[in-house]
């Protein structure tokens, strides 16, 4: 084969491996592999029957990975606050005036989403309606916290200050959450709410104080501990409240 053979041969050979390429992208394209789900099937599920304390009012946020300002939770400077006691099952009462950065959240372990309220700002406050005598027709009913839950035409916009007093960010994994929750007789009230920090990449608002919430109120509802004490557990320090009632 002469050289001039060799050389077309050679540019045959290429040209051949350009038409191959360019057939190969195109058909990539024209079929391109299946996307990963942002949405997996393994995302938290949310409470059932209405029962759960999240406002749902997560409007425009900054990520999931919010600012939030902080301290160790320790033992209180004194006794804590005492709980109030408020009934305002329409609305949020503004029973408290606080400040631009007023308010910081107590970190018990921030990696697995554990916060406890500023204590100053966040006392808790619970429904006076609520009693041991009438526990059968409020909180241990099916569909009750749906009856008294605040509208989120009015938890919108003090959901957006409580952020600021609190020196928070937007975040959809925050939750706006009664301290005292509705299921345990918690009112609405900026006493009793809070923006509850996640942990770091939460998919949603569900978080560890919201099984809390549900045990103890399976406990009141079946006599284990009175309506009293598991409310002023829970707004003394969620995170210990089961123990603290020997549960």
């Amino acid at each position: 084969m002469t050289s001039s053979r060799k050389r077309l041969a050679v540019t045959a050979i290429i040209l051949a491996i350009l038409v191959a390429v360019v057939f190969l992208y195109g058909a990539q394209q024209k079929n391109p592999p299946a996307s990963v789900p942002t949405a997996l099937a393994t995302a938290p599920p949310t409470a059932g029957d209405g029962e759960d304390d999240s406002t749902a009012d997560p409007g425009p946020t900054d990520g999931n990975n919010p600012a939030v300002a902080s301290v160790p939770a320790g033992p209180l400077a004194g006794a804590a606050p005492a709980v109030k006691s408020l009934h305002s099952p329409d609305k949020v009462a503004i029973d408290e005036n606080l400040t631009a950065g007023q308010c910081k959240v107590r970190a018990v372990d921030a990696a697995g989403g554990l916060y406890l309220p500023d204590a100053d700002c966040t006392p808790g406050a619970v429904d006076p309606a609520v009693t041991e005598a009438n526990l059968a027709s409020t909180i241990c009913k099916s569909g009750y916290t749906l009856t008294v839950r605040a509208p989120t035409s009015d938890t919108s916009k003090i959901k957006a200050l409580s952020l600021t007093q609190y020196g928070q960010t937007r975040a959809a994994s925050t939750e706006y959450d009664h301290l005292v929750s509705l299921q345990l007789g918690g009112t609405n009230a900026v006493s009793n709410l809070w923006p509850e920090p996640n942990r770091a990449g939460a998919p949603g608002t569900t978080n560890p104080k919201d099984a809390v919430e549900t045990r103890l109120n399976k406990a009141v509802c079946s006599h284990r501990v009175t309506l009293s004490a598991a409310q002023n557990a829970i707004a003394h320090d969620w995170v210990t409240a089961e123990k603290d009632l020997g549960l």
